[in-house]
């Protein structure tokens, strides 16, 4: 590769002019840094070795993880986990060296030098470069993608590339942030150009999906089943381990995931060992069928810690193309009719808690006097009695002058959320609504929120340290294959949202998303229901966590559901004692832990 030693990558391609060239010699008065000296999280007595066995249940629908059907339950075992230039500590929030060992932060408040760690490689053996760096300009705007989101977030937020040589660069922001923010937008894993020669083929959807690209992680997809399994497996003499946050971390030689769609059976081949671990968010499955035997004689521990991680926005999405819900008044009674705090109480156990905006746990970003609107059947039937739906069917479902009846179909993607769903459903009946429910399972029913197929979608969505809006609420990607599920578009909402991400006061940032939050709970398209402030683990004995189970961002104890920490592992010798017990009818003391990580510990 041929570095340009003053080759700045905009939206109108490479920029070459040879009085650049002297210019854009790296600065000489930088202030490198590593970042703090903080404490490691991991555990020093953690194990190497073994084959960890998890349930996936539904087998993707492409390894791409960019593009039509790639943001399915899969994409975190592809994805998180993969160093980026920085990491952030999990406990402190601060950030640390991961693929780039220093970092130095220009005085316009846009740009960031990063110096890369020059043991780094690809999970191929190949050299990560700042060339990897500057293919990703051309891999996330290529029109051959079809991944309009990262496209526009690549050419209006994160503006170009500037390369010094083929360890140092820097990366430039549309806009001035403070350092964390500025960070947080310019944190960027590479791409590598290597496997792709030629650029992103014309074809690339269609050739690349059953390709997976090499990565900077620990782990490298291995032997495939399709339809049945996916094995991925470690990176031998990984490089991240010359790094110290990255020690005693990752610790598994290979994970297991088979395809196994019923949560009732795969429940069954956990207490067969066949599967070492399962996660237990869900109340029905830790109150009603995390019990028994197993569980009595210690082979089956359960872990529950309270984290301190953003809740992002789970509720009920409404499409406003709909026909039936671009009536605002059918809108704000079915805000009314959702009765979540039942919900909560008979379904959930009472484990989760009531969200009262979109999204919580984010700080001054969080509007402090939000609330969610309260189950009232009797004001519910007022708004659909002005929209026209004022005389009741012999069921009591509201009708209107026409006899066609107040229905609403409502897609739910696990049958796990049945039961969570049903509440709903019958109570909605007190305002006279027909909620009508369509399981549409995994990637399948993801798939169909992105393309906008839906009245109604009962859908939680992951949360970043701040809110993001462009994505949900931008009149820009109200289209196909994006996350804006509710079709919504508004141009205030549009300069409240551009005025958001470009700015750089937190104060006024803060400010900026209490208007847009007002503005969503205004419109009635979103429907909040439920955060979890925690995360559930059962797991075989021999599934060894820390002394503190997790820390404090953990989503996960034991990777269960996408590469996140790699804080567990395996005790090969624990598991044969297991086993010998199991046939003998020795027991163990019951394990049932609990540990919090709130806001004493950042």
């Amino acid at each position: 590769m041929t570095f340009l030693r003053a080759s700045l990558k905009t939206g109108l391609g490479v920029l070459l002019l040879s009085s650049l060239a002297q210019a854009a010699a790296l600065p000489t008065n930088l202030n490198w840094t590593s970042g703090p000296d903080a404490p490691l999280f991991a555990d020093k007595n953690a194990k190497q070795g073994g084959v960890y066995n998890l349930r996936l249940s539904t087998f993707p629908l492409t390894f791409r993880t960019i593009g039509p059907d790639s943001n399915g339950s899969f994409r975190p075992f592809l994805l998180d986990g993969q160093p980026g230039l920085l990491q952030m500590h999990p406990n402190t929030r601060e950030y640390l060296p991961s693929l780039a060992t220093e970092w130095a932060f220009d005085d316009d408040q846009k740009t960031v030098y990063f110096k890369l760690d020059k043991t780094a490689r690809w999970s191929d053996g190949a050299d990560i470069s700042s060339a990897d760096f500057e293919f990703l300009f051309e891999y996330m705007r290529s029109d051959n993608a079809k991944a309009p989101w990262y496209k526009d977030y690549y050419t209006n937020s994160i503006t170009g590339i500037t390369v010094y040589d083929e360890d140092t660069f820097a990366l430039h922001s549309a806009d001035r942030l403070p350092q964390d923010d500025l960070l947080a937008r310019l944190g960027a894993t590479p791409r590598p150009k290597h496997f792709y020669p030629d650029g992103l083929p014309e074809n690339f959807i269609k050739r690349y999906n059953w390709k997976a690209e090499p990565v900077t992680g620990p782990y490298v997809l291995g032997k495939v089943k399709k339809g049945k399994s996916i094995e991925f497996v470690k990176v031998k003499d990984w490089w991240g381990y010359n790094n110290p946050y990255y020690q005693n971390r990752y610790n598994v030689d290979r994970v297991r995931l088979k395809i196994i769609r019923d949560q009732d059976v795969s429940m069954k081949h956990f207490e067969k060992g066949s599967i070492d671990a399962v996660p237990m968010l869900f109340p029905s499955i830790w109150h009603n069928q995390a019990k028994g035997p197993l569980y009595d004689k210690g082979f089956i521990e359960k872990s529950w810690l309270f984290n301190n991680t953003p809740q992002g926005a789970t509720g009920i999405w409404l499409n406003l193309e709909n026909p039936l819900l671009k009536d605002a008044n059918v809108r704000k009674g079915l805000t009314h009719a959702m009765n979540v705090d039942k919900m909560i109480e008979t379904a959930l156990f009472g484990d989760y808690v009531h969200l009262q905006s979109f999204g919580s746990g984010k700080g001054v970003y969080d509007h402090p006097n939000m609330q969610a609107k309260l189950f009232d059947p009797k004001l519910a039937a007022e708004y659909f009695a002005q929209a026209g739906y004022d005389t009741l069917d012999r069921d009591g479902i509201r009708i209107n002058a026409q006899g066609e009846r107040l229905v609403l179909v409502m897609n739910y993607q696990s049958k796990i959320h049945s039961a969570r769903t049903t509440v709903l459903r019958e109570e909605a009946k007190k305002a006279g609504l027909d909620l009508q429910l369509n399981l549409a399972e995994g990637a399948t029913g993801f798939k169909a929120a992105l393309e906008k197929k839906h009245q109604a979608v009962f859908l939680g969505m992951g949360a970043g340290m701040k809110p993001v809006y462009w994505q949900y609420f931008h009149s820009a990607n109200a289209k196909p294959q994006t996350n804006n599920f509710t079709n919504y578009q508004d141009s205030e909402m549009d300069k409240l949202i551009d005025a958001y991400d470009s700015e750089f006061n937190v104060e006024e940032k803060a400010k900026l998303s209490h208007q847009i939050q007002e503005k969503i709970m205004a419109c009635d398209c979103f429907i909040p229901t439920y955060s979890v402030p925690y995360t559930r683990l059962a797991h075989w004995r021999y599934v060894r966590l820390p002394n503190t189970l997790g820390v404090g961002l953990s989503t996960a104890l034991a990777d269960e559901s996408g590469f996140e920490y790699g804080l567990f592992w395996l005790d090969e010798d624990m598991k044969k004692e297991t086993l010998k017990a199991k046939k003998s009818g020795q027991s163990f003391p019951v394990v049932n832990r609990v540990e919090k990580h709130g806001a004493e510990s950042l």
